[in-house]
């Protein structure tokens, strides 16, 4: 080390890992950059390294692991961890992205499904099961994201991808809507397990609602909002950190 160069104090250099309720409307990418403005700013950094530990759709809300400095080198270690969700299902309707970003295409009559039938179908989705990304995600195919290829009109072929669910419950079962709770491992769609839930009961689905509770042992009761970041985020004691 050069003994002219000064240590690094800066706490968010050093790396913190900070816990944030996403607000629904905003990107993962969108809270990431508000955040590093924020510290950029009070700090008169040039750059810092600022990344979250799984996506969220702007649809959703919920958790998002922040990380900040050197604490991104361990942001795969947060994003392999099991997650848990909230949200809500609603059948009888399905859309071509699974969710509300798109409207509505298919309709199909809901007075056939039960209580019992829709628990039944629940087990089908636990344990390890194959599902295929919805082609309005951002994985990459031919240096593309699928939602540009979806939005341009442009069909591909999406290869199915093997996920575990530990915990599928259904609660507040008021057709078409249907409450749920969900702890998955990386990778797993709740959009798409919405979809394959309704095709799965010979009718359809979409997501309409979704929460994110839990990554690991990091709970959203523990996390901050983004205006309460705004407010505090100079005092560490406001910083939800693992090593502290």
């Amino acid at each position: 080390m050069d003994p002219n160069q000064k240590p690094i104090t800066n706490p968010y250099l050093l790396g913190q890992v900070l816990l944030i309720d996403k607000p629904l409307g905003w990107s993962s990418f969108q809270v990431v950059n508000k955040i590093r403005w924020l510290i950029k700013q009070e700090y008169g950094l040039k750059k810092i390294k600022v990344g979250h530990a799984g996506t969220l759709d702007p649809l959703a809300s919920g958790l998002l692991i922040i990380c900040t400095g050197k604490e991104t080198k361990n942001i795969n270690v947060y994003q392999a961890q099991e997650k848990e969700y909230t949200g809500t299902i609603t059948l009888g309707a399905t859309t071509p992205s699974y969710d509300l970003e798109t409207e509505i295409d298919q309709r199909f009559p809901t007075t056939e499904l039960t209580p019992e039938l829709l628990q039944k179908v629940t087990q089908q989705f636990t344990g390890e099961i194959l599902q295929k990304p919805p082609i309005y995600s951002a994985i990459k195919k031919d240096g593309k994201r699928l939602y540009e290829l979806a939005r341009a009109g442009e069909t591909t072929e999406i290869k199915e991808r093997q996920v575990t669910v530990t915990t599928f419950k259904l609660s507040n079962i008021k057709l078409p809507k249907v409450d749920f709770k969900i702890a998955c491992s990386k990778g797993t769609y709740i959009r798409s397990l919405a979809h394959d839930f309704g095709t799965a009961l010979d009718n359809g689905g979409h997501l309409s609602a979704l929460r994110r509770t839990a990554i690991g042992e990091y709970r959203v009761e523990n996390a901050m909002t983004l205006e309460e970041f705004e407010a505090n985020f100079m005092n560490l004691n406001h910083c939800p950190n693992p090593e502290s």
